[in-house]
């Protein structure tokens, strides 16, 4: 909830002041997940990187809009989903509808945080393998739900499909990685 409330307080320190400081804060904050969403769309980093830009230009550029903005993350989200679909539309020069080819979904490393410090690095190593091998859109979900720390609704929201998907998809996803940090159990038999 810590970074709700740290979005909440840019949002308004932008909307009442024209805060630059506060503006470069919340882009330093997200940019990088951001990145990492317009890239599952685009396969193109040098792409992503110009969507999420553009993105923030206009958020920056209407700033007297964002006060109505009621949860700027999944706003910010559905904006770089909605630039990446219209980027691909005018490359391929026809409609893209709002598919979402999961192919490529890039999990960040995390810094370190007192529970990752207590897991072995072998348990780490098994669980990242896992990640790397879950389906595409199952891995997108993961990641945007527990990197990103999105709430289902607001997944649902961006990829515009059900919580019960994303239900589904994170079910998938944790029996697939509780399979896999799974030591092999070596039977000792008499001889």
């Amino acid at each position: 909830m810590k970074e709700v409330h740290q979005i909440q307080l840019l949002q308004h320190r932008i909307v009442s002041n024209g805060d630059e400081t506060s503006f470069r804060q919340l882009f330093i904050l997200l940019a990088v997940p951001l990145k990492q969403f317009a890239y599952t769309i685009t396969h193109s980093k040098e792409q992503a990187e110009e969507i999420v830009e553009d993105v923030f230009i206009n958020l920056w550029q209407n700033r007297s809009a964002v006060a109505a903005i009621k949860n700027l993350k999944v706003y910010l989200y559905v904006a770089t989903k909605n630039t990446a679909l219209n980027y691909l539309r005018k490359k391929n020069g026809q409609p893209h509808h709002d598919i979402l080819d999961f192919g490529h979904v890039e999990i960040a490393a995390d810094d370190p945080n007192p529970e990752q410090i207590y897991i072995t690095s072998e348990m780490r190593r098994r669980i990242d393998a896992a990640v790397v091998q879950l389906p595409p859109k199952c891995k997108l979900i993961y990641k945007m739900a527990k990197e990103d720390r999105l709430r289902y609704r607001e997944i649902a929201h961006i990829l515009n499909i059900t919580v019960k998907t994303i239900d589904n998809q994170l079910a998938i996803a944790l029996k697939k990685i509780s399979e896999a940090i799974h030591f092999k159990q070596v039977k000792v038999g008499k001889k």
